[in-house]
């Protein structure tokens, strides 16, 4: 992993080649790192933890010049779910071919999984900037993830599958008094050993909910207030057979909702009003029930299911199916 730091005339101000950072986060005991720096463009003070898939980053930095920073080397796969928090001060995030300009400004947090190589953040000139990040590999936020409730299985599908991935990819969510409170128990962790991994680890599993669980009222708050015309319940119905007509190779969202005649929102908002599920959420459910069937007929091989059902590889159906069942597809035959 290499780290590159530019002004605005491209100038590079700080170059930096990470190494050990997957010894240290797969490591069984606890791993922790101080740093202090301190170059003319700006400092900063952050203390970091590892272990078991897990990092946890937080720390204070003023900037004195508009700064650019690279991260290159962590993607294609091998890269982190990040949950990042501003507590104060602001930056935007750029990705490669997935988003670009997504502000983070005081009090705002979301989570975002990048499968590709590169990344980037600009960072405005400023003071007393203070941040707080945890971080999972995709193996251990997939183990988190099962069994865990609709928002975490709708984001383990999309990671799984190595899809870029938001939380929220409209807005960042506000940092909630809990939220705080959970970061300065961390902060302030009295803990050592393997008393201290425990803890922290149920602190990041901690705030890992606390997001989910703001995301998942927000979404409900949404819906309980659209009123829904006879008009709209019979296009989201259609909807709904274009979907299944399409089960293996369905269409974008957007078009989707072009070809049911009703904007993406209405979409979205009818499908969870009406079925209690997103759109795609309905469509994995729908693909899982017919796979269920086809396993207990024992007719085919299961790669062949988890092929003809739409699945990147059968590693995916197989988490896929346990989270659904409870079991593996193989254990189910």
């Amino acid at each position: 992993m290499a780290v590159v730091i530019t002004n605005d005339s491209n100038d590079v101000l700080f170059q930096e080649e990470i190494t050990h950072f997957r010894d240290r986060i797969s490591s069984g005991a606890i791993v922790e790192k101080s740093q202090e720096v301190k170059h003319s463009f700006g400092e900063a003070s952050v203390r970091e933890v590892y272990f078991e898939g897990i990092h946890i980053a937080y720390g204070a930095a003023q900037v004195n010049q508009n700064i650019h920073i690279e991260h290159s080397g962590g993607g294609g796969g091998t890269g982190l779910v990040g949950l990042l928090f501003v507590e104060q001060g602001n930056l935007v995030t750029n990705i490669d071919g997935v988003v670009d300009d997504f502000r983070f400004s005081s009090l705002e947090h979301n989570l975002l999984y990048n499968p590709n190589e590169r990344e980037t953040a600009d960072v405005e000139k400023q003071n007393g900037m203070q941040f707080f990040g945890f971080s999972f590999t995709t193996e251990k936020f997939l183990q988190l993830a099962e069994n865990s409730g609709p928002v975490l299985d709708k984001l383990a599908n999309n990671i799984a599958g190595n899809k870029a991935t938001f939380l929220n990819n409209k807005k960042n969510q506000l940092i909630t008094p809990r939220m705080q409170m959970v970061m300065g128990e961390v902060r302030n962790c009295q803990f050592q050993g393997g008393l201290k991994k425990l803890f922290l680890q149920s602190k990041a599993m901690e705030i890992l909910a606390l997001q989910c669980e703001q995301y998942e009222r927000a979404e409900m708050a949404t819906v309980k207030s659209l009123a829904l015309l006879p008009a709209d319940v019979e296009r989201i119905y259609f909807a709904r057979e274009i979907l299944i007509a399409n089960a293996q190779n369905p269409p974008m969202l957007c078009a989707l909702a072009r070809q049911a005649g009703l904007n993406e929102f209405k979409l979205k908002a009818g499908f969870k009003k009406i079925f209690n599920n997103t759109v795609f959420g309905y469509l994995n459910d729908h693909r899982l029930e017919q796979a269920r069937q086809l396993v207990l007929q024992g007719m085919l091989p299961l790669a062949q299911i988890a092929d003809d059902m739409g699945y990147s590889s059968p590693q995916h159906f197989s988490n896929a199916f346990r989270r659904k069942f409870g079991v593996s597809p193989g254990k189910m035959r």
